[in-house]
């Protein structure tokens, strides 16, 4: 008779592969910032010094047109896994310029409700503002890029409030 319990058989682990799934229980009402900042990426950043730089994004630049260009980091991928592309930057946009108040932290952060985000190659996007906007790269920093199983596998996209279907 043996005392040892018996185990189960590891199964094999991909190189990469997400495991598992993280809990948080924390009541602190700025807990969404601390998931988002550690669980999605944004364009830019901000370094321990202040200055901003580049992190989901390769490049940002003004064109002639008054449009900003933005490059996605090549290789960049989500936590399970899924390739980011400019697509996902445009489905990010889309999706948080239908809330009333994207940024509680303060209304300057919204883009004017008339910029549009438009993909011109699977690294780059467009965004498109109908007034000359100075803090675009401020917004940048809190613009944040989750996997598309965020909007949709978990319940986060939406269809027009009140209309009673869909998700919120």
């Amino acid at each position: 008779m043996t005392t040892t319990q018996p185990r189960a058989v590891e199964e094999p682990r991909r190189q990469g592969a997400p495991v598992g799934t993280v809990h948080v229980y924390d009541p602190h009402p700025l807990n969404w910032l601390f998931i988002t900042w550690n669980t999605m990426e944004e364009p830019v950043r901000t370094d321990h010094e202040g200055y901003t730089v580049l992190a989901l994004a390769e490049a940002a630049t003004w064109r002639e047109d008054g449009s900003f260009e933005v490059k996605v980091r090549r290789g960049a991928r989500f936590q399970d896994g899924t390739p980011c592309t400019a697509h996902n930057i445009k489905q990010n946009f889309d999706e948080v310029q239908r809330w009333a108040a994207p940024h509680p932290p303060g209304t300057y952060l919204n883009f004017h409700p008339d910029t549009e985000c438009v993909v011109e190659d699977e690294q780059t996007c467009v965004f498109r503002f109908p007034v000359p906007d100075g803090l675009v790269m401020a917004k940048f920093r809190g613009f944040h890029i989750a996997s598309p199983s965020f909007w949709h596998t978990h319940g986060f996209g939406y269809k027009k409030t009140g209309s009673g279907e869909g998700h919120w």
